[in-house]
């Protein structure tokens, strides 16, 4: 099958895995309101948290080092946004480490409310990056040519449930 045969281009499989990734940070969230509220046990928290950071790594990374990559080879006109995007990605980084620094210690005598607080700064950050993301390099991503990724989902493209 060519590229063009495939039943979904590759930037609408972004917008798939972004509504995912949007999804089980609400999710997330829903379980630090629990936590708060006395309902949610610390380990069950810890799990989600690095489930959905490790998700988000992935992604990341595999934006970075995959789709980028493709995408300035064939639309050179797009590397300052791809570069705009690494230094968001960088961003988001830095917070995914601050969370499992305070995820780590929510049973010791910390103040939840800060693991919230980050929380909340990750989920905005990565609303304001997906928005910008999906508006600058969506057409590119529809129109990218790459065979391989035809037979193989890349892993920028997978979801939790695609992985097990």
């Amino acid at each position: 099958m060519t590229s063009h045969g495939r039943l979904t281009a590759f930037g609408n499989q972004l917008i798939e895995v972004h509504l995912w990734l949007r999804e089980e940070l609400a999710a997330l969230r829903q379980d630090v309101d629990a936590y708060l509220a006395g309902g949610t046990r610390v380990r069950e928290l810890r799990t989600h948290c690095l489930t959905f950071c490790s998700a988000l790594d992935r992604h990341h990374n595999g934006e970075n080092d995959l789709a980028f990559v493709k995408v300035a080879e064939q639309f050179p006109e797009l590397r300052p946004v791809l570069e705009e995007l690494r230094r968001d990605h960088q961003l988001v980084d830095d917070s995914l480490r601050r969370l499992e620094t305070l995820v780590g210690e929510l049973d010791r005598e910390s103040d939840p409310t800060e693991f919230r607080r980050e929380l909340d700064s990750l989920a905005a950050l990565i609303e304001t990056h997906f928005t910008y993301e999906e508006k600058r390099v969506l057409s590119a991503l529809n129109a990218l040519n790459v065979p391989s990724w035809d037979r193989t989902r890349p892993a920028f493209l997978l979801t939790h449930e695609e992985e097990c």
